[in-house]
């Protein structure tokens, strides 16, 4: 690592552990941040020891972090070199540097020493005894255990594996705190509270690390174009960008579908997107949400934009459509002057995928990124069944396991061509992608789950089953065997 940089630790929370390297690289890419990291460093550990080049650049990193718990200078670690070995470098950090370090150590400065553990527990009283062992630091001023004016961290990781706690800890780690992530926002946006929320509404931090692996920024443009309820437009949003949705599901578009709140018998008159984004103060954010089909664009050529972030259906909680469109209308069924409802017909998840990335390339602006959600089975999946496109390069691919046999992967692509002769190539194996919907109900049988998904399941077995039989669901749900006098 470089000796003229400073060394800083970047502490995660323990959650959605696969999507915080995807994540601080596309911070480093926004705030355009160099960073190293130690050699031989683990993603998955809490703790990566980096350098930055001044306290301004982890600033403005934590910003807008979703994964990080805080930032704080590094002065001392063990790296496995034992307690002793920690704080003769402590001593020898505070003695090299004692007139940088002064104004931290004056008499008008409070300061507080917060002690945690990683994978071990200690006392109030053990706590005080490891704050003690550090009595050969210069501090002067009072404890604030409050607002102290600087605060330092005491961080003893005992490893990862709560079965096999070692003798000692794996490191020690003392700081002086520079700045928390930005974790508050998740709370702030938290579907609890949210005032429009459907079924698969996307929950918010994951929400918000798909709006940094999207690089959004003030005054981007953003399209969700299966927007659903919008959690991705309102996180988009929250860091200054105009978003436009989409979304086949006219229902749920005008926030008339039915309520899933727990004792919610019928939606309030005002709820729907746009109410969301005026709830966190981002109405002036929003362009519009349309009912479309995405098989069909209803977008100009000339549409330009800086991201899109999406989460497709896949079948399982909201079903995949499409517009049928008819050679020929039945006279026996329609008038003239009758509405129309448009009958719908599945909507393939291999074609699905084609026409998102087709549609990404042709109108994402050069180095602008599509964020999306891809299904798998865990025993299906590898790097080989992922959707491609000439003009698009695959950035992060990371894993959200949703049971003990189905995940699925957030796909972080971005623009790097914009050869017109290559917009609609597209690559990906469509046989095992195509069946997902079926296969991941087998897989749900054979597998103990929990109630309602056994339910769901054998729901699903019955409908096939009635299909077999020559019965056609009505518009009760109920399946009956058709009325032959009546034209189905």
């Amino acid at each position: 690592m470089s000796g003229s940089w400073k060394k800083y630790v970047l502490w995660f929370a323990q959650e959605h552990v696969e999507f915080r390297q995807a994540e601080i690289a596309s911070l480093l890419r926004i705030w355009n941040i160099r960073m190293n990291t130690e050699p031989n460093y683990d993603p998955l550990r809490p703790f990566w020891v980096v350098e930055l080049q001044n306290d301004d650049a982890a600033r403005r990193l934590a910003s807008r972090s979703m994964s990080l718990r805080c930032v704080f200078e590094l002065w001392a670690h063990s790296a496995g070199k034992g307690l002793t070995a920690f704080h003769q470098q402590l001593r020898e950090y505070v003695v090299s540097n004692r007139e940088l370090l002064a104004p931290h150590f004056r008499a008008d400065k409070t300061f507080k020493v917060t002690v945690e553990t990683y994978n071990k527990h200690f006392s109030h009283r053990e706590k005080v005894e490891k704050i003690e062992t550090m009595n050969y630091l210069p501090l002067e001023g009072a404890v604030d255990l409050k607002n102290p004016n600087v605060p330092f961290w005491y961080i003893e990781f005992w490893g990862m594996d709560p079965t096999s706690v070692p003798e000692q800890p794996d490191d020690v780690l003392f700081g002086l705190w520079i700045a928390d992530g930005n974790r508050d926002m998740i709370n702030e946006i938290s579907l609890k509270k949210r005032k429009f929320i459907g079924n698969t509404s996307m929950d918010a931090q994951l929400s918000l690390l798909m709006a940094n692996q999207a690089l959004v920024r003030k005054g981007d443009l953003v399209l969700d174009p299966f927007a659903g309820t919008g959690s991705l437009l309102v996180a988009a949003a929250k860091f200054g960008a105009y978003v436009i949705g989409a979304d086949i599901d006219y229902m749920i578009v005008h926030g008339k579908s039915k309520p899933t709140r727990v004792n919610q018998k019928v939606r309030e008159k005002d709820e729907s997107i746009y109410a969301n984004l005026q709830q966190y103060g981002c109405g002036g954010q929003f362009v519009d949400v349309l009912i479309a089909d995405f098989s069909r664009s209803i977008w100009t050529k000339d549409i330009v934009l800086d991201s899109i972030i999406t989460d497709p259906p896949y079948g399982i909680r909201e079903a995949t459509e499409r517009i049928e469109f008819k050679t020929k209308r039945k006279t026996t069924v329609m008038t003239e002057d009758a509405v129309h409802y448009p009958s719908t017909s599945p909507y393939q998840l291999c074609q699905m995928y084609r026409d998102l990335l087709q549609f990404s390339a042709r109108h994402l602006k050069l180095g602008g990124r599509l964020v999306c959600w891809f299904p798998t089975l865990k025993k299906d999946y590898s790097t080989d069944l992922l959707p491609r496109h000439k003009c698009l390069q695959l950035i992060a691919d990371s894993e959200q396991p949703l049971s003990g046999y189905s995940s699925r992967r957030l796909l972080t692509y971005e623009k790097v061509s914009d050869s017109e002769q290559d917009f609609d190539s597209f690559e990906m194996p469509g046989s095992i992608v195509e069946n997902y919907r079926e296969r991941y109900f087998t897989e749900l049988l054979s597998d103990s789950g929990t109630r309602k998904e056994r339910r769901l399941a054998m729901r699903e077995v019955g409908r096939k089953e009635a299909k077999t039989r020559g019965k056609q669901q009505q518009p009760d749900g109920k399946w009956r065997y058709p009325n032959p006098e009546v034209d189905v």
